[in-house]
């Protein structure tokens, strides 16, 4: 047996988890077309990577990529040092399936990288005018699965998909993670566990504060009378003819 295929294989995919989403016409225009390995890892692995950046748009700098230990192991067999990483990067530009802007940042020069889509367009040249955090590292590939909002959705609703995965993304990022708790709670002991519903509290909450929290009283009591007065409501409903 060759070195390349010493390591065990994999015991297959979880059912469910958060997922990578690439437009089809990758598949049926570009992926054709793509002859050179360092290319196809570069560019699968710039829509994933995309996903775990909470940032809008979500760019990718040079300096991240190159210090992604994923990123670094899939090239490091193709070309020595930064060279596979940095064809894979200049072959996906020339293609268009990236785009890339160079910028500088309290006196430090850097590239950033875009999915190349009419919104990320608009946006490249506004990237290059602002003061960027330049030194935000990519989450560890192994760590996106388990762990706050994508663990409540899977674990109350269903398994995350990538249509869905945005706008949890931006959940996350935009609403404090008790009033996410809070929320997916209230939603399952109402019986109406979806996203709809939970976004509908969240932004309920943004726009007119919460109750609890106005009056100083502990979350956890406030929920335990809802779900106290909510029970009589309904055992009173049932009673009635």
């Amino acid at each position: 047996m060759t070195d390349q295929y010493a390591r065990e294989p994999t015991s297959g995919f979880p059912n469910s988890g958060q997922a990578a989403a690439i437009p089809n016409q990758f598949f049926s225009s570009i992926l054709p077309q793509i002859e050179v390995p360092e290319e196809l890892i570069v560019s699968f692995y710039c829509f994933f990577a995309q996903h775990l950046k909470r940032r809008s748009p979500r760019f990718l700098t040079k300096r991240e990529l190159a210090a992604d230990a994923t990123l670094a192991r899939s090239l490091a067999h193709l070309a020595p040092g930064d060279d596979a990483l940095e064809r894979g990067l200049d072959l996906a530009v020339w293609r268009g399936t990236l785009l890339r802007a160079r910028t500088q940042s309290g006196g430090r020069e850097d590239e950033l990288y875009v999915v190349n889509t009419p919104a990320n367009r608009k946006s490249l040249e506004q990237l290059t005018t602002r003061d960027l955090r330049l030194d935000e590292p990519l989450p560890p590939a192994s760590n996106t699965n388990n762990s706050g909002i994508f663990a409540l959705y899977e674990q109350n609703i269903r398994p995350v998909t990538p249509l869905i995965a945005e706008e949890l993304k931006e959940a996350e990022g935009r609403y404090p993670e008790n009033w996410i708790r809070d929320a997916f709670r209230e939603a399952v002991s109402l019986n109406k566990a979806n996203w709809r519903y939970i976004e509908s509290i969240l932004r309920r909450w943004e726009a007119e504060g919460r109750q609890d929290e106005k009056s100083g009283r502990d979350p956890q009591v406030e929920w335990l009378e809802h779900r106290y007065h909510e029970g009589k409501r309904r055992l009173a409903a049932r009673r009635d003819p």
